[in-house]
C-alpha cells in the first residue's frame, strides 16, 4: 500500500485530477457559505446580465445568479456520482463474486443476463429506466445505477476467475475453510484494487449521464439547480447569453477530467504489473 501510494504521488496527473476533485466538494459541502446569492432567486431586473462585479458567472434567462447556481449545481453531480456507482458496486460485486466463485449454472445464468444488459447503450439503458421511474434525481441516481451493474458484474467475475485458481486459496481449502469464508476472506479482499479503479473512472461516467438525464427533464428538476438542466435553458440563448452555456459546461468537464485522471493515476499505482 506504501509503495502504491508513493507511485500515486508521483504521477502529476492524478494529483492534478485530486485536487479538482476536492475542489469541488469543497464547494458542494459549503455551497451554503460560499455561493454570493441565492441560486433560486429571480430578478426581473437582471434577466441575461453578462458577467460584471454583482454577478461573476453572469444571470441566466430569470435572472439567477449563474455563479451560485454552479456551485449548487456541484452537490447535484457529486451525489449523482458517488451514489449511483455505490449502487453498482452493491450490485455488480456480489453478483460477479458468486459467478466467478461458485460457477456452474449460476455462473451462465449471471453471465447471461449481464450481457443482454450490456447490448443496450449504458445512455440509452439510463434513459429508459429513469423514464419508467420518473424525473427526479433520487430516481436518476438508480437508474444510473443499475445500468452500470453490468460492468461491475464481470470485471468482478474476471477477477474471481483469476484469484481463485492461485495456491493461497487452494491452502485455504485445505485447511477446511467454508467456501464462503473463502470467497470473503481470501478472494474479495484481493480484487478491490481493481474495483477502485473501475468505480473511480465510473464515477465520471456517471456525471456526464446524471447531467444528460437532466438535459432531457429526467434527473434534477428546477428550480433546483443542476449542470445539466442549466444547459438545457442555455441552449436557446447560445448566441445571446453563451455564459449560461460556458460555465455548467466547463464544470461538467473539469469533474469528469478529473476523476478520468485520478482512475488512470490509480490504476498504474495499483498494477502489480507496474512493479
Amino acid at each position: 500500500m506504501n509503495r502504491a501510494l508513493r507511485k500515486l504521488l508521483r504521477r502529476r496527473g492524478a494529483l492534478f485530477g485530486a485536487a479538482i476533485i476536492a475542489g469541488f466538494i469543497a464547494l458542494a459541502l459549503l455551497a451554503a457559505f460560499i455561493a454570493p446569492q441565492d441560486p433560486i432567486a429571480t430578478s426581473w431586473g437582471a434577466i441575461r446580465k453578462p458577467p460584471s462585479a454583482e454577478h461573476w458567472f453572469g444571470t441566466d434567462e430569470i435572472g439567477r445568479d449563474v455563479l451560485s447556481r454552479v456551485i449548487w449545481g456541484t452537490r447535484a453531480s457529486l451525489l449523482a456520482g458517488v451514489v449511483a456507482v455505490s449502487i453498482s458496486l452493491l450490485l455488480g460485486v456480489p453478483l460477479g463474486l458468486a459467478a466467478g466463485f461458485i460457477g456452474g449454472w449460476v455462473d451462465a445464468l449471471i453471465s447471461r443476463l449481464t450481457d443482454a444488459f450490456l447490448a443496450c447503450p449504458f445512455l440509452i439503458l439510463a434513459i429508459a429506466l429513469a423514464a419508467f421511474l420518473g424525473p427526479s434525481l433520487s430516481n436518476a441516481m438508480i437508474a444510473i445505477g443499475v445500468s452500470a451493474t453490468p460492468i461491475f458484474v464481470r470485471l468482478t467475475r474476471a477477477q474471481v476467475l483469476n484469484v481463485k485458481v492461485e495456491d493461497y486459496i487452494e491452502a485455504a481449502r485445505a485447511v477446511g475453510n467454508p467456501p464462503w469464508r473463502i470467497a470473503l476472506r481470501h478472494v474479495l479482499p484481493n480484487i478491490v484494487a481493481p474495483l477502485i479503479v473501475q468505480a473511480t473512472l465510473a464515477i465520471a461516467g456517471a456525471v456526464i449521464a446524471e447531467a444528460s438525464l437532466s438535459f432531457l427533464g429526467l434527473g434534477q428538476q428546477p428550480p433546483a439547480p443542476s449542470w445539466g438542466s442549466m444547459l438545457n435553458t442555455a441552449k436557446n440563448y447560445v448566441d445571446s447569453a453563451p455564459w449560461m452555456a460556458i460555465w455548467p459546461g466547463l464544470s461538467i468537464f473539469l469533474l469528469v477530467l478529473a476523476f478520468n485522471l485520478l482512475g488512470d493515476g490509480l490504476r498504474d499505482a495499483l498494477d502489480p504489473r507496474q512493479r
